[in-house]
């Protein structure tokens, strides 16, 4: 049985750490034209093969709600950094491409922003990088049905 306080204890610290540095790393993003969340939208579209995803991939990948993904995409879109089309392959899903400017936009902010957190996560060496990761990944587990 884990103990409750130890458990308690990790998850606070956890969940500070990502915030404190969350913090220091979001100046990246100032002055850029970008939004972090435009930056995630991107991150996933660029990742995609032509620069293309299917929106249902980009809501998954968000911290926040498919309606607010919904308007998020569409005033990218209005801004001309991604297009939307209809999903030939999924008559009620779309497609999120970036545009020249949008990949564009996004290289530029990511080269800094990648720099700032292997800035950041330094602290750690690479074992201990490792390690984090694959925690990170089994806490990211769905937990068992009580």
């Amino acid at each position: 049985m884990t103990d409750r306080r130890l458990a308690v204890d990790a998850w606070e610290s956890l969940f500070r750490a990502q915030h404190e540095v969350f913090a220091e790393i979001s100046c990246d993003f100032d002055d850029t034209g970008l939004s972090q969340a435009e930056y995630d939208v991107l991150l996933t579209v660029t990742r995609g093969d032509d620069m293309t995803a299917r929106l249902r991939d980009v809501t998954a990948n968000m911290l926040i709600s498919q309606p607010s993904v919904s308007r998020l995409v569409e005033r990218m879109a209005a801004r001309g950094l991604i297009s939307k089309c209809s999903d030939p392959d999924d008559g009620r899903g779309a497609l999120v491409r970036a545009t020249e400017e949008g990949a564009a936009a996004f290289r530029l902010v990511a080269l800094a922003h990648g720099r700032s957190i292997a800035e950041r996560m330094s602290q750690l060496d690479d074992e201990e990088l490792v390690q984090l990761r694959d925690l990170t990944e089994k806490l990211r587990r769905p937990a068992p049905e009580c």
